[in-house]
């Protein structure tokens, strides 16, 4: 563990906890509180058919697409048309509450605030050879490890694939800001270590790595991740699953 890592602080649970009534294991999540569709959940198809309702033209949303993923601005976007596609496609999913630094600068940990009041962490980390974000997969976490604050804490709800892929580009907008120490760079690997029990969350992770590894859908000259993705989890009891990792991206290899 990094020094100056440890702020003694945990994300606050969803209820009161009791060391009389043990938390269950819980694999279906509620899916009260999840967020509106976000451009971030569709796939290049997705986001023209997601166009074409709002009365667009297809290039619109490769336009939303690199005004999201790349930063590159909102001026292509017609004034007029703005507001309804950036409510309908873009709408704000996470807040950031807090942001705590360590190792002089090095590293950031951020609380999130989701739209429905869950609260979950990021860590965004520079190293000598690479910069690396640690993502949230769930709001909580159902696997009631008894050596994990936030498993003791019970589950809350899935993450969107949108609210997951967020923190990835928040992390890079982050890196482009000067925000982390170090100087200017790119966030090259992604680890879905943050709260929650990712392989629970199947198919909304799936969703954001194949976001991450397209170059399409992800911006190719901004975003794109070359790097395959890995999965780290500190239980193995995620339903119909190997504990060998994520199963491969069409077209790609496994982690």
């Amino acid at each position: 563990m990094r020094s100056g890592w440890d702020t003694g602080r945990t994300m606050p649970a969803p209820g009161p906890v009791s060391v009389d009534a043990p938390v269950r294991l819980v694999f279906d999540a509620p899916t009260v509180g999840m967020p509106p569709r976000h451009l971030a959940d569709l796939d290049p198809a997705g986001r023209r058919d997601a166009v074409a309702e709002l009365g667009e033209k297809a290039f619109r949303a490769e336009q939303l697409s690199r005004s999201y993923f790349a930063g590159s601005g909102l001026s292509a976007l017609p004034a007029e048309r703005r507001d309804a596609l950036l409510s309908s496609l873009l709408p704000e999913l996470l807040t950031p509450m807090t942001h705590r630094l360590a190792d002089r600068g090095r590293t950031r940990k951020t609380l999130w605030e989701c739209r429905d009041g869950s609260r979950i962490e990021s860590v965004l980390m520079r190293y000598p050879d690479r910069i690396t974000v640690c993502v949230s997969s769930q709001a909580g976490c159902g696997m009631a490890c008894p050596f994990c604050a936030t498993g003791q804490g019970g589950l809350r709800r899935n993450l969107s694939t949108a609210e997951i892929v967020h923190q990835v580009v928040a992390a890079q907008r982050a890196v482009d800001d000067g925000e982390l120490a170090g100087g200017p760079g790119r966030v090259a690997n992604v680890v879905f270590m943050g709260m929650g029990e990712p392989l629970a969350n199947y198919r909304r992770l799936l969703g954001a790595i194949e976001r991450l590894t397209d170059p399409v859908a992800a911006a190719p000259d901004r975003l794109h991740r070359r790097a395959r993705p890995r999965h780290q989890a500190a239980c193995r009891a995620a339903p119909g699953r190997t504990s060998c990792g994520v199963a491969p991206c069409p077209g790609r290899r496994a982690a």
